[in-house]
């Protein structure tokens, strides 16, 4: 994909800042940009995945994770990723109201509002084409207090702690739930 035929994403606000702010789709041709945050120790602690090491590795991944997948989208600064958000619909049809939303943004970019800025614009974006979508939830570690800051500057609802919850790199982690339903969305402002 071309990067004159990618679509922006994003949300007018008198904010400068925000104005520099939008969503596209991840392509290889970024693979130089994908690793500085992909390959950040300071960015991984709170993934299921490793920092990467190489750009083949990074290559496949995009190639075969992000490329195929239906919302998976850079945030970019002034055109340029310097992070990543993906949406991922319930595999059950019988729980299709649902989507579980997640981020990552390169360290030097944390504490902007950036990341706040992505998750309105992608909540937007899958609200207004994903009909049946009616609660957007995230999961975050208990330990991740910037990125549950995110999640409460962008008006989602902190539900509770989830115990003992997931594996994380071999550790059991407790997770703090987080949603946005789309009645609540339609009646906030960027």
């Amino acid at each position: 994909m071309e990067e004159n035929s990618v679509e922006y994403l994003s949300i007018s606000s008198s904010n400068n800042i925000n104005n520099s702010i939008s969503l596209r789709a991840l392509v290889l041709s970024d693979i130089d940009d994908f690793m500085v945050w992909a390959s950040d120790d300071k960015v991984t602690p709170f993934c299921t995945w490793e920092p990467y090491t190489n750009k083949e590795d990074a290559i496949n991944y995009i190639t075969n994770t992000v490329l195929p997948h239906p919302f998976f989208m850079a945030i970019c600064l002034n055109t340029r990723p310097i992070g990543a958000i993906s949406v991922c619909m319930n595999p059950n049809v019988a729980d299709q109201c649902r989507a579980e939303l997640g981020y990552v943004l390169g360290s030097e970019y944390w504490g902007k509002g950036i990341a706040t800025i992505a998750v309105k614009i992608a909540a937007k974006k899958v609200f207004d084409e994903w009909p049946e979508l009616e609660r957007l939830e995230a999961l975050v570690d208990v330990q991740n207090v910037g990125s549950q800051r995110v999640l409460e500057k962008a008006k989602f609802t902190r539900e509770g702690v989830l115990r003992k919850y997931v594996v994380v790199k071999g550790e059991t982690r407790d997770m703090v739930m987080f949603s946005l339903l789309s009645t609540e969305f339609n009646n906030l402002s960027p």
